[in-house]
């Protein structure tokens, strides 16, 4: 049922070819008692420090003639199989074995049991729970402290010792030992992790009552659901102790994910997602050219704007965006809304504004600056869309753009013949474009330049 393990290490962590197994110790336990137990020194194959012979007292004389790791892993193999892999602070022993099979090109896989974090749970409030302090104060003897041999069987005894506790507790006795370790959020990610698939798209993470607590989007769901297990952040703690179930929808295009992800936040208002959260955009900056072909930027709301660059959620957030382009291209007051109309801006008495509002600089040479603007945040055509890779090799996915604005996504079969931007739209499932819709699909084109993607003009 168990095999009870530990290592001596020339080194702290697994790192070729420093940090190797140097002493191997597998003691079988049935559940009741010892019944079979195998040991060896192991040649690293590299320099064992005077540090490490200090702790464990093996020298590099010793493994001089001891087999190297590949020579005895067919037996760890055998004797580990079908058993759960018990050790001291587990992580450390299980990962250097693991990392050694690795080197051989070789999987080493096994559930694994935590002394430590047995005696934790069984034994709470302890000052100290290594294996030194715990068999001191529980009268286990350790023969050959930090040999690989003496350690495993004092693990052991404390196995026995542990069982016993289990059987007699109100709570565990129940429960598997491996069981009784396991946090509910441990439980939750290999749940949310079998889940999951490696692929693009946009999930949802689900409390007890099925209700949305948070969406987020990737081109490798099941990547970034690691990184929410893994993360130090408290809200994102606080999330894993409501999180219940996981769904998601495949995508394929990251350009689609995105905006779905966007859409599905506004939709939803998942009470763990801090940013794109809020559909009340309360102004924009909108531009037009006047009857003098000057071109023009003014805050408006954003149902009065004709040409929206860029939505604000307050006026402030637009107006400081606005004061910034005067500032970087020379822009003149009158003509960004903020003066009087027909009045010399107060800009240009203090020599930041060339004059245009005075008559003194002409309107080509005001419009170039301008421009440089629109060409940052104006798409090149009105209508167009835009192709990439589909959720399988056998589809493609499209993005439409209508008036300059977005208006949904599709898929369809790479091996249909489409001939024209006008078949693709009809295959689009129309979308309620929110006014920053634009802005991830002009920052996605940005970013990916013409690598991942077609555009069709129309």
């Amino acid at each position: 049922m168990f095999a009870i393990v530990d290592i001596e290490t020339c080194g702290g962590k697994f790192i070729y070819p420093k940090g190797r197994i140097i002493e191997i110790a597998i003691i079988l336990h049935d559940g009741l008692t010892v019944v079979d137990k195998f040991s060896t020194l192991i040649n690293p194959g590299c320099y064992i420090s005077p540090m490490y012979t200090k702790i464990t007292g093996i020298t590099n004389e010793m493994v001089q003639g001891a087999p190297a790791f590949h020579e005895v892993a067919k037996k760890i193999m055998e004797m580990t199989e079908d058993r759960i892999f018990v050790a001291h602070n587990s992580s450390f022993d299980y990962n250097f074995i693991k990392e050694e099979f690795a080197s051989l090109g070789a999987k080493f896989k096994r559930e694994t049991l935590c002394t430590v974090k047995l005696s934790r749970k069984l034994m709470p409030g302890r000052l100290s729970y290594s294996l030194g302090n715990l068999c001191a104060g529980l009268n286990i003897h350790i023969e050959n402290r930090h040999r690989a041999e003496g350690d495993a069987l004092a693990t052991a005894e404390l196995l026995d010792l542990l069982l016993r506790l289990k059987a007699a507790h109100p709570q565990y006795k129940n429960m598997g030992a491996a069981e009784i370790m396991v946090r509910r959020i441990d439980k939750i990610k290999q749940y949310i992790l079998n889940k999951i698939p490696e692929e693009c798209g946009v999930y949802y993470f689900l409390d007890k009552e099925g209700n949305i607590i948070y969406i987020g989007k990737s081109v490798n769901m099941y990547n970034r659901a690691i990184s929410h297990f893994n993360s130090d952040d408290k809200k994102g703690k606080q999330m894993l102790h409501e999180l219940y179930n996981v769904d998601w929808v495949l995508t394929g295009s990251d350009l689609i994910a995105v905006l779905l992800e966007s859409d599905e936040i506004k939709k939803h208002k998942p009470k763990y997602n801090r940013v794109r959260k809020s559909a009340e955009f309360t102004h924009a900056i909108d531009w037009f050219r006047d009857d003098k072909d000057v071109i023009n930027f003014k805050i408006v709301q954003p149902d009065e704007a004709e040409n929206p660059l860029l939505t604000f959620n307050t006026y402030m957030t637009a107006r400081e965006r606005l004061e910034s382009w005067i500032e970087e291209h020379e822009l003149c007051l009158r003509f960004c809304g903020l003066t009087e109309e027909g009045s010399v801006c107060f800009n240009h008495q203090i020599k930041k504004c060339n004059g245009i509002c005075g008559g003194e600089e002409e309107i080509e040479i005001y419009n170039k600056r301008a421009k440089k603007i629109l060409e940052r945040y104006v798409f090149e055509h009105s209508n167009f869309v835009l192709l990439d890779r589909g959720r399988n090799a056998e589809e493609r996915s499209v993005v439409l753009v209508q008036e300059g604005k977005y208006s949904g996504y599709g898929f369809f079969d790479a091996a249909d013949p489409v001939t024209s931007p006008s078949d693709l739209k009809d295959m689009v499932k129309k979308m309620e474009g929110h006014p920053d819709s634009n802005d991830l699909i002009k920052s996605w084109m940005k970013q990916k330049g013409n690598m991942h993607k077609r555009v069709f003009p129309f």
